[in-house]
């Protein structure tokens, strides 16, 4: 790989969180070595190890000291895939980043594509995965996801895109603005808008090794990404509430009715029924301002989005600790 000072500014930073990768690293740096020397002057990779339980760090330590252009960060605790992308592009120096995933389903053999798309003149392009290797059932639940959210937001959100994209160096600046933990680094570029483009590629299978994300994490994922996308919960608990109570006026006429003209009432299921709309409409009410307020509160401590545990690169004999990330800035504090 290309030499770089720490006072170069690359063309091309690579951007890799690294999550349960161990059997990927080394490939995936042999690839990107031969795709990138012979596409630009200068460039660097930067792998995020998202604190992973395969203790991969000696690894990427390794790989450091192996390609010149390798640079490994070490976060101080696993903080999750979209904090990790964003702690790999606040240390990137390049001019365009690329991100993508460590476990070799996004080919670094596109990475040229999106490179010369980029250099038309566009801000950023994005990856879309033609056709993809995950089983079915979990195709078949993202297009769900998707779809509600299409409906909820009333944009069109296509799940067919990844974290595979490259980014200006302004749009890059514009990304590290954003403050929120609970944060879907997909949804952050769309919303930043810019002069974007698109190619598309054949997802290839996983080079080794299994997906981190278990179906408890992939709905807890879904969930914050719906509540970092839209408001429209509270919304639909203050339609909600327009409803119970015009259906509780109606109700209530009903049953006055009945006093002063029938001597008996026939039952009370329907008081019962309207009780238990009522108890469990309030409960799920409370429970999504809760999860609003939750986010707040979150956001009011004023932590850093993460901190970093190690760095290294070829230059360093040792590993240097430690710099953290405030939400506060958009570049590391040392």
């Amino acid at each position: 790989m290309t030499a770089i000072t720490k006072t170069d500014e690359p063309e091309i930073s690579v951007v890799i969180p690294s999550y349960n990768c161990l059997g990927c690293l080394e490939e995936l740096c042999v690839r990107l070595d031969r795709v990138l020397t012979d596409l630009v002057q200068s460039f660097e990779v930067v792998i995020v190890d998202d604190r992973s339980p395969d203790n991969s760090w000696p690894l990427i330590n390794a790989l450091s000291k192996r390609f010149s252009a390798v640079r490994g960060i070490r976060l101080s605790r696993n903080f999750g895939q979209h904090i990790a992308i964003t702690a790999g592009i606040a240390a990137a120096k390049g001019k365009y980043i690329v991100v993508m995933d460590c476990d070799l389903q996004d080919p670094p053999e596109r990475i040229p594509d999106l490179y010369r798309r980029v250099r038309e003149g566009f801000d950023l392009v994005l990856a879309r995965r033609i056709e993809r290797t995950h089983s079915r059932f979990r195709v078949l639940s993202a297009k769900a996801y998707f779809a509600s959210m299409t409906w909820l937001t009333g944009e069109s959100v296509d799940g067919s895109y990844g974290t595979f994209s490259i980014l200006s160096r302004q749009v890059a600046d514009a990304f590290l603005q954003f403050t929120e933990r609970d944060r879907h680094y997909l949804f952050i570029i769309r919303w930043l808008g810019f002069n974007g483009s698109t190619i598309e590629y054949t997802h290839d299978a996983r080079h080794a090794g299994r997906s981190s994300y278990s179906l408890r994490k992939l709905a807890k994922h879904a969930i914050d990404g719906m509540f970092f996308q839209t408001s429209v919960f509270l919304n639909w608990i203050v339609y909600g509430g327009l409803v119970c109570t015009a259906a509780s006026l109606v109700l209530g006429l009903f049953f006055i009715y009945r006093y002063w003209v029938a001597s008996t009432l026939p039952g009370w299921t329907s008081l019962v029924v309207a009780v238990l709309f009522s108890t469990g409409l309030i409960l799920a009410s409370v429970g999504a301002v809760g999860m609003y307020v939750s986010r707040m509160f979150e956001a009011s401590k004023g932590r850093p989005l993460y901190l970093v545990d190690r760095e290294c690169d070829c230059d360093d004999d040792r590993e240097t600790p430690i710099a953290s990330f405030n939400n506060e800035t958009a570049s590391p504090r040392i």
